[in-house]
């Protein structure tokens, strides 16, 4: 049977398993091969589809007879190259790349550093709320293969990650849009922003002059890449800071509206009554506007809709007050510039929660808002050292622990009426957590216990 397999899958988690629903219904010989124990739910799933699968590791023959190979984007090709070298002249493709071959539908792509959750669902929900048949999938939880297995939607919004671009053919969305560039996963990319930069914006690479791109106007690693691009692709830079020229198509925020000018026409929308906090979401917010515009939509459906929106959970979700102290949940600022966001979002002292698993974070760009808005932090994590000699020469109080239960009741026993405790880490979650949600849910837990 090994022989006989065309398509190869990496991986048994969403992504991989919505690929083997695709190629199922599309009829395809496929094979799904994790170098991991496959999750007992997962092997009812695919022995339902009848995909034939292993674990424990990938077989040099298997990859050796597969015409295709569809990478999860959790998994690093360079890394497993070097254990698998047979890989090496493989055609290998991301999730995305495969189901986009399946669907005609108008696809709205989002990537960025950080936001991209957050407008891919406001997008969604603007489009939902204006009588669109519009599908959200692609790395928020729903797989862009498994959505099309599924349904059929005339419009997707697809958020979309460096790890799922690193790894595309032909895919093209419609509209791109890029919400920041700032340092992450450099791990992945040779510890080299540039690379990252470039994987992020592979989202264009198939673009043509009648496709948008929307992105942010002060973004500097952005606008630097823009500037040396040679894509005809028609672009549309937002601005919330001073911008005194802009050109004919763009987004900027005035007091509490946004104006816009797109393909000559101008617009006004005011945002002063939206459900979202901080800068960072008039930023995004920005760019569903902007994707909004492109699409029509009318100002009414869009102010509606911008009020409407429920943020996503663990992103600044301000859950509980007790003794009018706000408790806020941020475990999804997984790195230094969702926590430098978050840390400008409030103007009342802060007992901040930080630390986990160092990415190789610069912590500088933070110590300005720790002076200004930060009156004491603990640190929750397995190794603390460097967020302390970091900060405790910028802030009088901070503690360290390793227990969510200890971060939580250390907060409680520091803050005071007025204050905000926030869960914003600046970090990933797996030295303690499985993941930023498991860590979310854990600071909530134990903070409806005090």
């Amino acid at each position: 049977m090994i022989a006989k397999s065309k398509i190869l899958i990496l991986g048994s988690g969403i992504s991989g398993v919505g690929v083997a629903k695709l190629a199922q219904k599309q009829g395809l010989d496929v094979f799904l091969s994790d170098s991991k124990n496959i999750k007992s739910e997962t092997k009812k799933i695919l022995s339902e589809l009848g995909v034939i699968y292993e674990e424990s590791g990938h077989s040099e023959n298997l990859i050796k007879h597969s015409n295709e190979i569809v990478i999860s984007p959790g998994i690093d090709l360079r890394s497993l190259i070097k254990s698998k070298p047979s890989l090496q002249n493989k055609n290998v493709i991301s999730e995305i790349e495969f189901a986009s071959r399946y669907t005609n539908a108008f696809i709205i792509a989002v990537t960025g550093t950080n936001g991209k959750t957050t407008t891919s669902k406001l997008i969604y929900h603007i489009l939902k709320n204006s009588g669109f048949n519009v599908g959200l999938a692609g790395n928020i939880g729903y797989s862009f293969s498994g959505s099309i297995a599924e349904n059929q939607f005339d419009y997707y919004v697809l958020e979309v990650s460096s790890f799922q671009l690193d790894h595309i053919l032909n895919f093209r969305p419609d509209i791109s849009v890029i919400t920041n560039i700032t340092p992450d996963h450099l791990d992945r990319y040779d510890h080299k922003l540039e690379n990252y930069i470039n994987a992020k914006f592979n989202i264009i690479s198939n673009q043509k002059s009648s496709d948008y791109l929307i992105y942010s106007g002060d973004c500097t690693n952005i606008k630097n890449k823009i500037n040396d691009l040679k894509s005809k692709v028609f672009t549309i830079p937002f601005f919330t800071g001073n911008n005194k020229n802009p050109k004919n198509n763009f987004l900027v925020k005035l007091k509490n509206k946004i104006k816009l000018s797109i393909n000559n026409n101008e617009n006004m929308i005011d945002i002063s009554k939206t459900s979202l906090v901080g800068l960072h979401n008039v930023k995004n917010s920005m760019a569903a506007i902007a994707v909004s515009e492109i699409l029509n939509i009318s100002n009414k459906k869009i102010i509606e809709s911008l009020k409407t929106f429920q943020n996503v959970p663990h992103r600044l979700e301000h859950f509980l007050t007790i003794h009018k102290v706000k408790y806020v949940n941020d475990s999804k600022a997984t790195n230094v510039n969702a926590a430098f966001y978050a840390l400008n979002s409030y103007n009342k002292p802060i007992v901040w929660i930080v630390g986990g698993v160092d990415k190789g974070n610069d912590y500088d760009q933070l110590i300005p808002l720790v002076k200004r808005n930060v009156k004491a932090i603990v640190c929750l994590g397995s190794d603390n050292e460097k967020i302390i000699s970091t900060f405790s020469q910028h802030c009088n109080l901070v503690v360290s622990t390793d227990k969510m239960a200890d971060a939580v009741k250390s907060a409680y026993d520091i803050s005071k009426q007025g204050d905000i405790v926030m869960l914003s880490p600046a970090c990933a979650s797996f030295d303690l957590f499985e993941n930023y949600e498991e860590r979310g849910n854990s600071f909530k837990s134990h903070v409806r216990k005090l």
